[in-house]
C-alpha cells in the first residue's frame, strides 16, 4: 500500500472486512417466500330466462264473442266464416269508440271542434256509456284522424285531395297516449288513388296502435269533383289495402291491422264478393250516412249487412242526426246494440 499511510490503510481494511461481513449476512438473511396466487373463481352466469310463449289467439273467447255480436243467432250469413285473426285481433274482443275529425276544421267532426281535452273527457265518457250497456265486451277509445282530406278545388297535381302536415299525425298520437287510445288514419283520395296516398303513411302504420280507413264517397273516379256525386271503390282498391297492411304486419311482426271502410250505399262498394280476408287484417264496413233513426237503421241493412265482409260499424252524428224533427237526441248505445249484427265500431263526427 504505497503512498497510504498506515492510519487510511487500516480504516480502509476495515470497510473492507464490513463490507464483506455485510454481505454474508445478506446471504444468511432468508427472504419471504411470495404469498400464493389465490385463483378467483367467478359465479357461474345464471341462463338467461326462456323466451315467453308465443301469443295465442283465445279462439273459444272469439267464436262466443261472434255470436254474441251477433245476438247468438247466426243468420243472413252472420257471422262471417273468415280465418281465425293472428294473435293480438282487437275484434270481437273490443268494441272501439271513436271520434272523428280534422284539427284544421270544426265542421268535419268533433275531433277539431273541442279544446284537446275537453274532446278527450267526452269521448271517455262515450266509451264509458257503452261499456255500461255491452259488459261482455271490453270498449275502448280512438281517435280517427282525415289525414288526407278531398279537396273542392284541384290543387296540386290536379288531384283534388290535400294531405295534411305529419305534425298533425304526430299530435294524434300524443293525445291518444293520454287516454290509452288507438289512431286511425282516414284518407279521402279526391282525384288521386290509395296507391298513391298509402304508402306516404308507412311510417305510421308501421306501428301496433295505428290503422287505417278509406272513404269512398271522395274516391272520384268518374274524375268529377268531390262532393258533386257520391264516389266509389272496387273490391280491387280494398284487397290492394288490405295487402299493403298484411305486409307491415309480417314485416314488423305486429297485431292484426284494422281496414274501415266507410259506406251507406251500395254503390259505395263495387263487387263485395272479391273482397279478401286475411290473417293480418280484419275489415270493418262502416255505416257512415246520418239522418234520423229509421233512415240510419234502413242504410245499414241495404249497404252493410246485406253485403256481408266481416265486421260492422255505425257512425252517429252530434249535429246532422238530429237535424230532422222531432229527433232531438242522438241514438243511444242501447238503440245501436239492437242492430243485427251489432257494429264493433262506433264512430262520432
Amino acid at each position: 500500500m504505497r503512498g497510504i499511510g498506515r492510519s487510511a490503510a487500516k480504516v480502509l481494511f476495515g470497510l473492507m472486512l464490513a463490507g464483506c461481513s455485510n454481505s454474508e449476512a445478506a446471504k444468511k438473511k432468508k427472504v419471504p417466500a411470495p404469498e400464493p396466487v389465490k385463483k378467483t373463481v367467478e359465479a357461474p352466469v345464471p341462463a338467461p330466462p326462456p323466451p315467453p310463449p308465443p301469443p295465442v289467439l283465445d279462439t273459444e273467447r272469439y267464436n262466443k264473442l261472434l255470436m254474441h255480436m251477433v245476438h247468438d243467432t247466426a243468420k243472413l250469413h252472420w257471422p262471417v266464416k273468415t280465418e281465425y285473426p293472428l294473435p293480438g285481433a282487437l275484434l270481437p274482443f273490443n268494441r272501439i269508440i271513436a271520434y272523428y275529425g280534422n284539427y284544421y276544421s270544426n265542421r268535419m267532426g268533433i275531433l277539431g271542434e273541442l279544446p284537446p281535452d275537453d274532446m278527450l273527457k267526452k269521448l271517455m265518457g262515450e266509451v264509458k256509456a257503452w261499456q255500461a250497456a255491452d259488459t261482455m265486451v271490453k270498449t275502448i277509445p280512438a281517435l280517427h284522424y282525415i289525414v288526407v282530406s278531398a279537396q273542392g278545388s284541384p290543387g296540386k297535381g290536379n288531384t283534388y285531395r290535400l294531405r295534411m302536415p305529419f305534425t298533425q299525425i304526430d299530435k294524434t298520437l300524443e293525445l291518444a297516449k293520454k287516454i290509452d287510445a288507438i289512431v286511425f288514419l282516414d284518407i279521402q283520395v279526391g282525384l288521386s288513388t290509395l296507391q298513391q296516398e298509402i304508402p306516404q303513411l308507412e311510417q305510421y302504420l308501421a306501428m301496433p296502435n295505428v290503422h287505417l280507413a278509406i272513404d269512398p264517397e271522395f274516391s272520384m273516379k268518374s274524375g268529377k269533383k268531390p262532393g258533386t256525386v257520391i264516389g266509389t271503390f272496387d273490391a280491387e282498391d280494398i284487397n290492394y289495402a288490405t295487402k299493403y297492411l298484411a305486409d307491415l304486419v309480417k314485416q314488423h311482426n305486429l297485431p292484426p291491422k284494422i281496414l274501415v271502410v266507410h259506406r251507406f250505399t251500395k254503390g259505395m262498394v263495387t263487387n263485395y264478393k272479391q273482397i279478401k280476408t286475411r290473417p293480418e287484417v280484419q275489415i270493418v264496413m262502416d255505416m257512415d250516412g246520418w239522418g234520423f233513426p229509421a233512415k240510419k237503421v234502413n242504410s245499414y241493412k241495404l249497404a252493410v249487412v246485406s253485403e256481408p265482409i266481416q265486421f260492422t260499424g255505425f257512425k252517429l252524428f252530434y249535429k246532422n242526426d238530429i237535424k230532422t224533427p222531432p229527433w232531438k237526441t242522438i241514438m243511444k248505445p242501447e238503440d245501436v246494440l239492437k242492430l243485427y249484427p251489432k257494429p264493433m265500431y262506433i264512430q262520432y263526427q
